[in-house]
C-alpha cells in the first residue's frame, strides 16, 4: 500500500469522498449548483459563438473566421474551467471530519488537477497555439513534437524549463575569479580574489544548499552575489558540495555540519588570520549552519569566543512546523517510501527532487513550459536562475533519511535538548550570536512565516528581512535602478508573531543586499590589506569553479 500511494494522494481524496457520501442531500445540491452555473455560462456565451464580430474586411478571410470561433470557444472553456475549479475546491474545503493535514493535501492535489486541465494547455482551446500553427504551416507543432520527443528520450517528462545549451559553468556562469583552496571527500572551498585595494578584516563564508550547485551565489556577472560582496570590499569563501554517489550513502547530516561548514569556517579564519567569520547559509545549507551554531554554543567555556561572529539565514527553516506546500509530500508513509527507494541506489536521485520542486510551482515550472515548448514550438528561455534550478544533485541516503525524519516529521531541531549531533544536545535557545534572517513572500519551499519562527527560538539580537518574490528571485536580488522589487527590514522584539513584526515595518524599494552589508559592517568594520590567496595549510589547488561543480 505504501508504494501504491506513497504521497497519500488517494487516501486524502477518499476521505473527502466519504465525507460527502454521508451527506447525500447536500452533495446533490452541490451537483445541481455546478450544473446551474455551467448552464448560465453557456446561455451567456452561446449567442456570441454564433454571431461574427469581425471587421468587414476580415469576414472573407477563412483563417480569421476560424480563429474567431476558436477564441470564443476558448473563452467558454475558460469559464467552464473557472466554475469547475471553484466547485471542486469548495468540495474539499467544505468536507467534514478532515484534519488540517488531509485537507491541505487534498486541496494541493486538487489544484494540481485544476492546473493541468487549464484550457491553455490544450491545442484546440489555445487560440495562440492554433494561430501559430496556421502562420507556420504546422511548423510550430512539428517543432513542439520534436522538442517533446527530445525531452522524453532523455527522461525529462516535465519539459525543459531553460535552454541548457546557453550556459556553461566556468565560461558564462560562475566566472568570478577565485581558487579552490581546500578539497575533501564532501566539498571544495573556493576563495575569491579581492576586487578592492583594501578589504574588511572579517571574511564571509557562504554555505549553499547541497540540493543544487554552489553557483546560485555566482550566476552571471550581472546577478552574482559573490561579485557584489567582493565589490563591497569583503573577502568571500563559498562551499562547493560534491554530488554524492552510491559510495557516499552513509554520509550524514552531521558530516555536512562538521566536515563541510565547520571546516570552511576554520579554513577562512586561518587564511584571513582572524578569530571569527560572518557565516551565511541558504535553505538546507542554512539549516546546517543553524544546527552548527547551536552545537558550538553548547561547548562549555566558549561563550563569546566562537569562530562565528554572526550568522545569516537565507530562506531557511529551523522550525519545520510550518513547511508550506512542501508539507503535503511529508508523512510517515512517504518517508518510508523514500527510504525504500534510496536503498536501491544509496541516494535520492536528483530527478525526484526536481519533480517535487516543479510540482510545487506547477503553473510556472510545468505548464507554462509545456505550452511554450510543445504547443508553440518555442525554444526554452535563456535564464541563469532556471539553468541553476535544473542542475540538481543527489542526496545521500543517511543524510536524507535523517533530514526528513528529524526535521520535517518530528521538528526536533526546534525542540530543546531532543536532537543530538556530534555528541551534543541541540538547543537553539543557547545561540548567543546576532542573526540576520531573510524570508521571501512567495516562497513555496520555505514559507516566510516559517522562516520567521527561527527568531522565536533565539534570545540573541535578531534582524529579519522579508523580500518580495520567491525562493530564488527573492534572495538573488542585485541592486538595480529600475528594480520593482521591495523588502521590509527591522529588528525582532521578543515575543512577536510575523504579522505584528510586518505591521511595524516600512516598505522599501530595491534590493536588501545593501541592508545586509551595512549590518555586517556594524559588526566588523576594520579595514586591512586583502589576504593572500590560500595559505601554506590551504594552498590554491586550481582555479574556480573547481571540479565538484562539474560532476553529474
Amino acid at each position: 500500500m505504501i508504494m501504491m500511494d506513497p504521497l497519500d494522494i488517494l487516501t486524502s481524496f477518499l476521505k473527502v469522498h466519504r465525507s460527502w457520501m454521508e451527506r447525500s442531500e447536500e452533495m446533490n445540491q452541490r451537483a445541481i449548483d455546478l450544473f446551474r452555473h455551467l448552464e448560465e455560462a453557456t446561455r451567456e456565451e452561446f449567442p456570441h459563438l454564433l454571431a461574427s464580430e469581425l471587421p468587414r474586411e476580415e469576414k472573407s478571410d477563412a483563417s480569421e473566421i476560424f480563429l474567431e470561433y476558436v477564441r470564443k470557444n476558448a473563452k467558454l472553456s475558460r469559464r467552464f474551467h473557472s466554475i469547475f475549479s471553484d466547485w471542486q475546491k469548495g468540495m474539499v474545503e467544505r468536507s467534514k471530519d478532515l484534519n488540517d493535514k488531509d485537507r491541505q493535501r487534498a486541496l494541493f492535489w486538487t489544484q494540481q488537477v485544476i492546473n493541468a486541465l487549464a484550457p491553455a494547455n490544450f491545442f484546440w482551446t489555445n487560440p495562440l497555439a492554433i494561430k501559430k500553427f496556421i502562420e507556420t504551416g504546422g511548423g510550430s507543432l512539428t517543432q513542439g513534437f520534436s522538442q517533446a520527443w527530445e525531452d522524453y528520450s532523455r527522461g525529462d517528462y516535465l519539459s525543459r524549463i531553460t535552454d541548457e545549451k546557453a550556459f556553461k559553468v566556468g565560461e558564462n556562469i560562475a566566472v568570478t575569479p577565485g581558487f579552490v583552496v581546500f578539497r575533501n571527500d564532501l566539498m571544495e572551498i573556493i576563495q575569491y580574489e579581492a576586487a578592492t585595494e583594501s578589504t574588511h578584516a572579517i571574511p564571509i563564508v557562504l554555505v549553499p544548499p547541497w540540493i543544487n550547485k554552489y553557483y546560485i551565489f555566482d550566476l552571471t556577472p550581472q546577478t552574482s552575489f559573490v561579485r557584489f560582496l567582493r565589490d563591497q570590499g569583503f573577502t568571500v569563501f563559498v562551499i562547493s558540495w560534491k554530488n554524492p554517489t552510491a559510495i557516499m550513502s552513509d554520509v550524514s547530516f552531521a558530516d555536512y555540519m562538521f566536515t563541510g561548514v565547520l571546516k570552511a569556517v576554520e579554513a577562512a579564519r586561518h587564511i584571513c588570520k582572524v578569530s571569527h567569520v560572518h557565516a551565511a547559509g541558504y535553505c538546507i545549507g542554512g539549516t546546517a549552519l543553524a544546527a552548527l551554531m547551536a552545537w558550538l554554543n553548547r561547548k562549555p567555556g566558549t561563550k563569546g569566543h566562537l569562530p562565528v561572529a554572526d550568522w545569516t539565514l537565507f530562506s531557511t527553516l529551523v522550525d519545520f512546523s510550518e513547511p508550506g506546500d512542501l508539507g503535503v509530500f511529508i508523512s510517515e508513509r512517504s518517508v518510508e517510501a523514500t527510504e525504500a527507494l534510496m536503498k536501491m541506489d544509496g541516494y535520492l536521485d536528483a530527478r525526484y527532487l526536481g519533480w517535487i520542486f516543479r510540482i510545487l510551482g506547477s503553473d510556472s515550472l510545468i505548464w507554462r513550459n509545456f505550452v511554450q515548448n510543445y504547443l508553440y514550438g518555442a525554444t526554452p528561455p535563456k535564464s541563469d536562475m532556471l539553468f541553476w534550478n535544473s542542475d540538481s544533485t543527489r542526496l545521500p541516503e543517511a543524510m536524507c533519511s535523517f533530514y526528513l525524519r528529524e526535521f520535517y516529521l518530528h521538528n526536533n531541531l526546534a525542540k530543546k535538548d531532543v536532537l543530538s549531533l556530534g555528541n551534543r544536545l541541540i538547543d537553539m535557545g543557547k545561540v548567543a550570536q546576532p542573526l540576520y534572517a531573510v524570508g521571501t513572500q512567495l516562497d513555496h519551499i520555505c514559507p516566510w512565516r516559517g522562516t520567521f519562527r527561527t527568531c522565536s527560538l533565539l534570545k540573541s539580537p535578531r534582524r529579519y528581512v522579508l523580500s518580495s518574490e520567491g525562493h530564488i528571485t527573492g534572495i538573488i536580488n542585485p541592486p538595480s535602478d529600475g528594480s520593482r522589487r521591495k523588502y521590509w527590514a527591522g529588528e525582532v522584539v521578543q515575543p512577536e508573531d510575523p504579522e505584528s513584526w510586518l505591521s511595524r515595518q516600512e516598505e522599501q524599494r530595491g534590493s536588501w543586499w545593501k541592508d545586509w552589508t551595512a549590518w555586517l559592517v556594524q559588526r566588523g568594520s576594520t579595514i586591512q590589506n586583502p589576504p593572500t590567496m590560500g595559505s601554506g595549510k590551504y594552498p590554491p589547488l586550481e582555479r574556480s569553479p573547481g571540479i565538484y561543480v562539474t560532476e553529474n
